[in-house]
């Protein structure tokens, strides 16, 4: 495939979906605060799971926005009303739940298995209407698996089938399907990426995108500047390929300036998620400082 001629021939319907789904995702539509406005649009959120075990989840919220983070990435719970009362007390603490981690590696679209295929479906079903209950607009999927009994062409093409059968809730829950870049032997380049997006040709179908899952085999940057419109979400994280370990935000081996400069050249507005280990209070304040240093491309 000629990859000049795949993104001028994309261009015009990626940006007509970004605008589709531009009053779904509030980060997409610009509704930010004039701090966040300041920084490019970009705005700071943690993962539910990094803010103490033993807390309260109105405890957890409160402890976040104390440490100038603005949103949450929460996790589906099987109650719609317990999910409802989770994104209430975000609110209530001055946050929003702006996103949920479903995952996907238990029962995967890729699967041969007919039986584990309709249990994930089933459970991705139960993840977006929770998603719908907290109030959040995106849902993180793990699209694929590619195993030594699932041949990676069977894992790109099942896969496709199968998360295609869910895109119509997704649509009518208005939660966006938005696959990401893990571990898991599949989508190993951005172009790739970008195909697979592109090949749902379907709005509630996008990209969430972790900066530090590409460090041993590409460039972040490239990564962000070849999928463009299609990120709907970031994932923070930094890896050292000597000693290959994960590190905290700006000790690893991301270029955070050049990661900065790209996703302001596509136009992403909305949060930065830090995928990290959690912490006290003092080690969110410095992770929340560690954030800020990124937006501002240092």
């Amino acid at each position: 495939m000629n990859t000049a001629q795949f993104g001028r021939r994309d261009f015009l319907r990626r940006t007509a979906a970004a605008t589709l789904v531009a009053g779904v995702a509030g980060p997409v539509a610009g509704t930010f605060s004039t701090a966040s406005a300041q920084q490019g649009g970009l705005k700071k959120a943690i993962q539910i799971n990094m803010l103490g075990k033993n807390l309260p989840d109105s405890e957890k919220f409160a402890l976040a926005k104390k440490c100038g983070f603005e949103g949450i990435e929460a996790y589906p719970l099987d109650d719609l009303e317990a999910s409802a009362k989770l994104g209430e007390a975000a609110r209530a603490a001055g946050v929003e739940i702006h996103s949920v981690s479903y995952g996907g590696w238990n029962a995967p679209m890729s699967d041969p298995n007919e039986a584990v295929v309709e249990k994930g479906l089933k459970s991705i079903e139960a993840g977006l209407r929770s998603t719908k209950a907290m109030g959040a607009t995106v849902m993180l999927l793990v699209p694929a698996v590619v195993t030594d009994r699932v041949r990676y062409v069977e894992a790109y093409e099942r896969s496709q089938a199968n998360i295609k059968k869910v895109l119509p809730l997704a649509e009518e829950l208005k939660v966006i399907v938005a696959v990401e870049n893990v571990w898991n032997k599949f989508l190993l380049s951005p172009i790739e990426f970008a195909r697979y997006v592109d090949e749902f040709n379907n709005p509630w179908l996008q990209a969430y995108f972790d900066v530090g899952n590409v460090v041993i085999f590409g460039y972040p940057q490239d990564w962000i500047r070849t999928l463009g419109k299609r990120i709907v979400k970031i994932h923070l994280k930094d890896f050292k390929s000597k000693g290959y370990e994960w590190k905290n935000l700006r000790e690893g081996d991301v270029n955070w300036p050049e990661v900065r400069a790209a996703l302001a050249e596509v136009g992403y507005e909305g949060y930065v998620t830090p995928e990290l280990s959690g912490g006290d209070e003092a080690y969110l304040r410095d992770l929340s400082e560690r954030v800020d240093l990124i937006i501002a491309g240092k």
